[in-house]
């Protein structure tokens, strides 16, 4: 006698009768990462191994997603001034249903308006009832007929409204970097910000030549071109699956942005040394250090929490560096190992120089974390500073472009420690990308790569 299959529940159902399409999973996914503290890459990634969603509709959820968050504050404005009563205190679905259709209505040309609206009144009605599916109707019907006049804040009145609104960013973020950049370079940066990312590939010259993945990616309908500052990089013209590609599975590349690889060339790690990376998950940074250093010598990559470690182990036996790379437990802050030759600290930090793959960070920070943050960069690099070796190098290096988690960090670490100075980043790296202080910093806007900041420090005492 066959054994019964177990049946759906009737709440798994629901769920995907309700969210069952690209529209409705976006909506879903953006509602929990406006109420929790959940990332949209994780949820975002989740969904995609999950779902049976075709390879068009998951682009299309990748789309919605990355694209609602990344110009949720454009499409807040024009929302708030067409919904009858307080917009912001509308239910978290509602409003992200109401995002989702107005993204697809002002961004995505080959999607019909009316296909972008009734799917999120159907969604609303499904969840809310027919009078809060009503009023959504009602809101983005209106945005259509007046979509060729809407009217934004007065640019010279106070401009970091204007830019918070058009450009899309937090307002507290947009005057801070006023501050620091100016009006009309702050303008550049925020534009900067919201472009779509492109995909980096850092190539494992270990095992095989920039020439050969490029032959190998093309054969493969894969258009990449050649970075220009480094010779390990190509840059991929669109996206493919990355995981399922034979050249990523032979360990001939692995993904990381060129401002990331650009740290690890100030690090200069060389062959047969001994480096700690504190702060290693999820790998990048130890294998390309680990490849540097032509497969001799040890890495030590640790991270604070176990599960982490996994993706390093996997990342090095791929790439065939598993020989030169150990994985270990330890909070960067207290951990106690035998001194190093190289001390790698890529602290963790507010991100806000990785907006444009990651622009979910713009909403979820906070001004108060910034001091947070740099109080924890400090401790940290006050215990790494224990475990170089003398006459050792000790690299602090962040994703932020925020000066007090950057600079401010640096200077003060090199205040209470005297048996440290700090060796000037162009004497391994292109000008251009290097400040008057000797600081290494890479900006979206000037470079083309995320925001990226590291410090290359000596042990001289």
């Amino acid at each position: 006698m066959n054994n019964p299959q177990p049946q759906p529940s009737t709440a798994d159902s629901d769920d995907r009768r309700i969210y069952g399409t690209a529209r409705g999973i976006a909506v879903k996914i953006l509602t929990r990462v406006e109420r929790s503290d959940a990332y949209l890459d994780k949820l975002l990634g989740t969904e995609l191994s999950q779902s049976d969603l075709s390879d068009a509709d998951k682009r299309l959820l990748n789309e919605l997603t990355t694209g609602v968050l990344r110009w949720r504050g454009r499409l807040d404005w024009v929302l708030t001034g067409f919904y009858h009563g307080e917009f912001s205190k509308c239910l978290s679905i509602v409003k992200n249903a109401m995002r989702v259709a107005l993204y697809q209505i002002m961004f995505l040309e080959r999607i019909p308006h009316s296909a972008a609206v009734n799917e999120s009144v159907e969604i609303v009605k499904r969840l809310k009832g027919e009078k809060s599916a009503a009023i959504v109707n009602g809101v983005l019907r209106s945005v259509i007929r007046k979509l060729n006049a809407i009217t934004w804040p007065d640019r010279s009145g106070d401009p970091s409204y204007y830019l918070a609104a058009v450009q899309s960013h937090p307002q507290w973020l947009v005057r801070r970097w006023i501050e620091e950049f100016g009006i009309a370079e702050t303008g550049h940066l925020l534009e900067a910000s919201n472009q779509r990312p492109r995909l980096t590939l850092r190539v494992n010259l270990l095992r095989t030549t920039r020439e050969a993945v490029e032959q190998q990616l093309a054969a493969d309908g894969i258009k990449t071109s050649r970075s220009p500052w480094l010779p390990s990089i190509l840059n991929v013209d669109g996206g493919f699956n990355v995981t399922t590609n034979g050249a990523f599975q032979q360990g001939l590349f692995t993904v990381q942005d060129e401002g990331a690889t650009m740290a690890i060339h100030l690090a200069a790690p060389s062959p047969g040394i001994r480096v700690i990376d504190l702060c290693a998950a999820p790998g990048g940074k130890s294998t390309a250090m680990a490849e540097l250093m032509q497969g001799q010598g040890e890495v030590v990559a640790l991270d604070k929490y176990e599960p982490k470690l996994r993706l390093i182990d996997e990342a090095a036996q791929r790439l065939g560096l598993a020989e030169v790379i150990h994985t270990a437990v330890g909070d960067a802050s207290t951990v106690t190992l035998p001194p190093a030759d190289l001390v790698v600290v890529d602290a963790p930090c507010s991100g806000l120089g990785t907006l444009s793959k990651k622009p979910d960070i713009k909403w979820k920070r906070e001004p108060d974390d910034i001091p947070q943050l740099a109080a924890l960069q400090r401790a940290i690099l006050a215990n790494a500073a224990k475990l170089v070796k003398p006459d050792g190098v000790l690299l602090y290096s962040t994703c932020t472009i925020e000066r007090r988690e950057n600079q401010e960090v640096v200077e003060a670490f090199l205040a209470d420690h005297p048996e440290f100075r700090l060796e000037p980043a162009s004497e391994w790296l292109p000008k251009g990308m290097v400040t008057p202080e000797g600081f290494m910093q890479t900006l979206p806007h000037r470079h083309g790569l995320d925001g990226m900041f590291a410090a290359r420090l000596r042990r001289v005492g």
